[in-house]
């Protein structure tokens, strides 16, 4: 097929990302090793795996008007040449999120503030969306969900049920994970339903729920260790909204999309050890 057109709509956080020795208890003072700053969160980390593709990359987003929103549109413009920032503009301070990624591999985030998402009413080329082949949605705003709906194909992160039940449209995918209460409703939570809810399970077998059944698609072999767990389901979610934006079936984007959410777990830094996607 020809290059596709692919649309995240969602926040990007400003990121401090470091290693720890555990969870700090009342009284510790914890001190980052190997910290780093990157532009990240659910919606920045599914756009920056599809930046590691030839698609055609639309990421609609807010951001506020300090130093730290200034960095963060600095790195995503950069990206790569085929990316288009559709940014808002909020007066409020830009988020910040401190992660601790301790020695298990394991991360604990710390968020400053709500995350910044773009609406409907904000000046944006919303209908771009009716010519995307895939939408990624990981906004809050319904009026934006309903508009995403008009893409070939649109994926939904679980975490958004409240937006999906009030712009009550049906997405081709819901994607959440079992281990977490906040993504793992069953398929008959939503209405109307989506075609399919994909939750994955670490190191186990993916489960592509539909209304008829279960079907589970294996999942990739996770590194011997796991050095840092950040940023493996989002990573996934970017791949499984480009492998379906090229048409496969939910059950073979999960299969081609699941080495990209297992590299991540190589490293802490999730911008590091995303790989590249390649067309099926």
């Amino acid at each position: 097929m020809a290059t596709p057109r692919i649309a995240v709509v969602g926040h990007v956080e400003h990121v401090t990302l470091g290693r720890a020795e555990g969870i700090p208890r009342p009284g510790d003072i914890v001190h980052l090793q190997d910290a780093r700053f990157l532009p990240a969160g659910g919606g920045g980390l599914a756009f920056a795996q599809l930046c590691r593709s030839d698609a055609e990359v639309h990421l609609f987003t807010a951001l506020g008007r300090d130093e730290a929103a200034r960095v963060v549109e600095e790195r995503i413009r950069a990206a790569n040449e085929r990316v288009h920032v559709h940014a808002a503009r909020r007066s409020a301070a830009h988020p910040r999120v401190v992660i601790f990624v301790d020695a298990d591999g394991r991360r604990t985030i710390i968020v400053t503030g709500s995350p910044l998402q773009p609406a409907a009413t904000d000046p944006l080329p919303w209908s771009l969306l009716a010519d995307c082949d895939a939408v990624y949605f990981t906004g809050a705003d319904p009026e934006s969900l309903r508009l995403a709906r008009a893409a070939r194909r649109l994926v939904v992160t679980a975490r958004r049920g409240a937006a999906l039940r009030a712009a009550a449209v049906a997405p081709e995918v819901v994607i959440g994970s079992v281990a977490d209460p906040r993504e793992n409703a069953p398929i008959d939570a939503y209405d109307p339903l989506p075609g399919a809810l994909v939750l994955t399970d670490g190191p186990r077998p993916v489960r592509v729920v539909r209304r008829g059944g279960t079907t589970l698609v294996d999942a990739p072999p996770a590194p011997e260790r796991v050095v840092g767990d950040y940023g493996a389901g989002d990573s996934f979610a970017g791949a499984l909204t480009f492998f379906l934006a090229h048409g496969l079936s939910v059950e073979e984007a999960c299969r081609h999309a699941g080495p990209h959410g297992a590299a991540v777990l190589r490293g802490i830094d999730p911008l590091e050890t995303q790989t590249p996607l390649v067309a099926p």
